[in-house]
């Protein structure tokens, strides 16, 4: 989808557990844009944050240890569904926000992404589906949220 003429003051990424994909996807973005844009991140359901996203962030500076899986609806009593955008990163996350984006004025768009705890094997090969997973995730928002970007590199 392309970017919209004006950027969005609020951003929610969006996932399955709110324990890998959209946390790290909301880490990336803030390192990227700091204050200037608000993001959030929540889940259909609510899991355990996992190691292997917070190693995959740690690897490039970015702490999100601290980080506490949300349900859209916790997300929602907390501090209201206030954005202006919502990015899903799974197939139940975006029927989910598009459930509640019926009665929201939100922006949703659905970027597939695949599920790096799928992936069996030894600690490197699993750390290297988790480090893809942020490459595309870092690549996709670049992408969509700084279109001067493009073509520079």
């Amino acid at each position: 989808m392309p970017a919209s003429a004006t950027q969005p003051l609020a951003v929610l990424f969006a996932c399955g557990l709110n324990s890998v994909r959209s946390p790290i996807a909301a880490g990336l973005f803030s390192q990227l844009f700091g204050r200037a844009v608000y993001v959030g991140s929540a889940g259909v359901r609510k899991g355990e944050l996992d190691p292997f996203a917070v190693a995959a962030m740690a690897e490039i500076g970015v702490d999100i240890s601290r980080h506490k899986p949300i349900t859209f609806e916790e997300l929602d009593e907390l501090e209201g569904l206030n954005f202006d955008l919502i990015v899903t990163l799974s197939p139940e996350a975006h029927h989910k926000a598009l459930e509640l984006t019926r009665a929201l004025a939100a922006e949703v768009e659905y970027w597939p992404t695949p599920d790096p705890t799928a992936i069996e094997g030894n600690r490197e090969q699993r750390m290297s589906a988790y480090r893809s997973l942020r490459e595309q995730l870092l690549e996709r928002i670049r992408v969509r949220f700084l279109p001067a970007a493009r073509g520079n590199e």
